[in-house]
């Protein structure tokens, strides 16, 4: 199996041809195999196909991702199976099939099929939007990698506050964007952090598919992960431009989250003394 292209989130891996007779090797040829279109199709050629799930033993796939494929069929009452299963191992990455074009090509074409559902993709403004949407989320969805440095706090015991960080980010419910500030604080117990990493550290988490709570508490743990803090506290002010601007339509609301810990949580004075540098 070749590694294509390795970052922390997506390995990609090239699957060949022999690799798949050797999956298919000890399968039972005796059964008659429904492939699923279209992955699936290729598999069931190489065992016993036919042309209806009606007529199987087992339906086939080439992979099981979501599971949302294997529950359609599951009105057929026959066994599914893949040739991999990310049901079972979350960690297999993005694979590639021999039946598939290069990955970003193949992803640009899905893009493709999805704008010439609602528009043509024969338009000027839309032929190259597939190439121009896969680059931008390429680049989005990788943040910069950075070294968390610190350094002894030096006695200094009190709070440290970054606030009005730009951040962006994308819903993961309906991949609209959401966007806004965030401000950012710790009491330092031994050590301090160089003041980028707070921006950073917002960075790195919100340049995903994401939602503004998850986020909130990642920044947070990460902080007392790295810092071993007294508390940490980050609140983060957002607009939703998937309730701006679809069902309810409501513009210019802001939601904003809240992720205390330690001294921030269990200090009332402390607490209070953090909202009310943010206003």
């Amino acid at each position: 199996m070749e590694d294509i292209n390795t970052n922390a989130q997506n390995i990609q891996r090239a699957i060949t041809w022999n690799e798949i007779k050797t999956l298919l090797k000890d399968f039972d040829r005796s059964k008659k195999y429904y492939g699923v279109p279209r992955g699936g199709a290729y598999i069931s050629a190489m065992l016993n196909p036919v042309d209806n799930p009606e007529e199987a033993d087992i339906i086939i796939d080439d992979i099981i991702d979501s599971g949302a494929t294997k529950k359609k069929f599951e009105k057929y009452n026959k066994p599914f199976i893949a040739l991999f299963d990310k049901q079972k191992n979350p960690n297999l990455g993005w694979i590639k099939f021999p039946w598939e074009n290069e990955g970003a090509v193949e992803i640009e074409e899905n893009v493709a099929r999805v704008i010439e559902y609602f528009d043509s993709i024969n338009r000027e403004g839309l032929k190259e939007t597939p190439k121009r949407y896969i680059k931008f989320l390429k680049e989005f969805l990788n943040p910069p990698v950075f070294n968390f440095t610190t350094f002894e706090s030096e006695g200094y015991d009190q709070m440290i506050i970054v606030q009005d960080i730009p951040f962006y980010s994308l819903c993961e419910h309906h991949l609209a964007p959401f966007f806004g500030v965030g401000h950012i604080a710790y009491i330092p117990n031994n050590k301090i952090v160089g003041i980028s990493k707070l921006p950073r550290t917002l960075e790195l988490y919100s340049r995903q598919f994401q939602n503004q709570e998850r986020i909130t508490k990642q920044v947070a743990q990460r902080l007392m992960e790295e810092l071993n803090p007294k508390g940490v506290a980050v609140v983060l002010e957002a607009e939703h431009l998937c309730m701006a601007m679809r069902r309810v339509k409501k513009p210019n609301c802001k939601t904003i989250t809240s992720e205390l810990i330690g001294a921030f949580k269990n200090d009332l004075n402390c607490r209070n003394e953090f909202m009310n540098l943010i206003k």
